[in-house]
Parts: C-alpha cells; sequence; structure tokens
C-alpha cells in the first residue's frame, strides 16, 4: 500500500470538497436564507435559519480533515518521516523494531509519489545513513549506509571495504559480542562519519571486484556486512530513489512495551 499516494488523495479530495462549498454550495446556502428570509415577515427563527444554513456532511468532514491532512502531507513530504528498522542488516546501528526519523530535507524537496526533486539542497555524502527506495522493487523501502559516491571505485575483498584502491579503516572494538565468537564489533571511519559495523571472519562472505559508481547513482551497504542485501548483490541506488537521511532513532518496539531509552543520533 502506498501512503503517500493515498494521502495526496486524501487531501486532493477534501480539499476538492472544502473548495466547492466555499465557491458555490455555501453561497447557494446563504441565499436561501435571504429569500426565506424575504418571504416572511416575521424574520427567520434560530432553529430554521440554522437548518438552511447546515453544511452536508461530506462538506463538514473535508472542512475538518483537509487542514490537518495537508499538514501530515507537508510535513511527511518535505520534512520528516518516520520508519520502523524491519531486518537486522543495519546491526549494530539500528535493531530490529527501532523508529527511526528521516530528513527529507536534507537531499532536496521531492514531490511525493513521483518523487521527483524540485529543490535541490544537497547530496549524500559516504558515510550517511540513507532510505530510499528499492530499485528491484521501488514500493518497498530499505535503509542502508551510503559507501560509494558517483565515481567512486568500489571493492569487497576478505571482509575489507576499499574505496578509490585505499582500505576504509575499521579498528576491532570487541571480539565476540553477545556471546558469539564468530562475530567481531569493528569501529569503521567513513568520511565524516565514524559507525561500528559487525564482521564474522569466519563467514567468507560475497567478494566483489572493483567496480565504478556511475553518474547519478550511489552504492550502499548495510553495516551488519555478512547478512545484508545490499549493492552488493542488486547494484547501484539511482538519485532519484532517494528518500532521505536517517538522523535519529526516537523509540523501540519489539513487541511488548514501546522503549524510549534507546533515543539517539544516528552517526
Amino acid at each position: 500500500m502506498d501512503f503517500s499516494l493515498l494521502l495526496v488523495i486524501a487531501v486532493a479530495l477534501s480539499g476538492a470538497i472544502y473548495l466547492l462549498d466555499v465557491l458555490l454550495l455555501k453561497p447557494k446556502r446563504r441565499q436561501r436564507v435571504a429569500t426565506a428570509e424575504a418571504n416572511t415577515q416575521e424574520g427567520l427563527d434560530a432553529p430554521t435559519r440554522e437548518k438552511l444554513l447546515k453544511e452536508p456532511w461530506p462538506v463538514d468532514y473535508a472542512r475538518s480533515f483537509f487542514p490537518v491532512l495537508l499538514v501530515v502531507l507537508v510535513v511527511r513530504s518535505f520534512i520528516i518521516e518516520p520508519f520502523q528498522i524491519p531486518s537486522g542488516s543495519m546491526r549494530p546501528t539500528l535493531e530490529v523494531g527501532d523508529f527511526i526519523l528521516v530528513n527529507k530535507f536534507a537531499y532536496g524537496l521531492r514531490l511525493p509519489v513521483v518523487n521527483t526533486r524540485f529543490l535541490e539542497v544537497d547530496d549524500p555524502e559516504r558515510g550517511d545513513v540513507m532510505v530510499f527506495r528499492f530499485p528491484d522493487e521501488p514500493s518497498v523501502n530499505f535503509i542502508k549506509r551510503v559507501v560509494g559516491m558517483p565515481g567512486d571505485r568500489i571493492r569487497y575483498e576478505g571482509k575489507q571495504l576499499y574505496v578509490n584502491g585505499e582500505p576504509v579503516v575499521k579498528e576491532l572494538i570487541e571480539e565476540g559480542p553477545e556471546g558469539s565468537p564468530q562475530q567481531l564489533l569493528l569501529e569503521e571511519r567513513m568520511g565524516n562519519s565514524v559507525h561500528l559495523i559487525y564482521n564474522n571472519p569466519r563467514d567468507p562472505g560475497p567478494q566483489m571486484r572493483e567496480i565504478e559508481v556511475p553518474e547519478g547513482h550511489y552504492f550502499t551497504m548495510g553495516d551488519n556486512r555478512d547478512h545484508s542485501n545490499d549493492s552488493r548483490f542488486w547494484g547501484f541506488v539511482p538519485e532519484e530513489n532517494i528518500v532521505g537521511r536517517a538522523f535519529a532513532v526516537w523509540m523501540h518496539w519489539d513487541g511488548g512495551l514501546p522503549s524510549f531509552t534507546s533515543v539517539r543520533r544516528i552517526e
């Protein structure tokens, strides 16, 4: 279900009904009141006047909901949109059940539904955590880290990421976090971003020869490097598929009581 499309339709329909009432129906109701008053010497009593001026129920609902829906559409399309993390591909940065906020303004303003950028603000930077429409199924949103910019040469070999021939710096933080000797927690430095990643030294994982990121596209990877369906498998993210930059976790919910103790900035 495309919520953006439903929201646009709801705003357009309620706005059209509201405008129709302002331009056509409301003047007709007032005219009926004036005609009725002209045909009686005593004037209209309050209940009769109220009945003649009463809005039809579609107009009443449209007048009530239109401003609310319009504000939601503007905020969600151009400022901030909430998302929920459905998988562990971005662990340890993001956990399953995290509710995140995405900055829709960071990479330029885009028209809802069609996602066409009409105002340029900035472009993604290496190290950003980005939400985008999955190229193979645009109705599905993915979240990954940007590791390759247009024109970059990317290679992934022996658990090591290379950008333009240089290895991305990473440092071992902990061996076997969460009691798993096969999992390494590492700190990775990429551009202005310093973040944590997982690697499993016993899992050979995908190997990728050096490729060049084409213009207008980005190369993305999950922080859970051995358990992420990312650009290593399906290719590049086109610029027109970008949704926004994830910047904060505001709640965590795994089916029990919602937790606000994990509110934090996304690095």
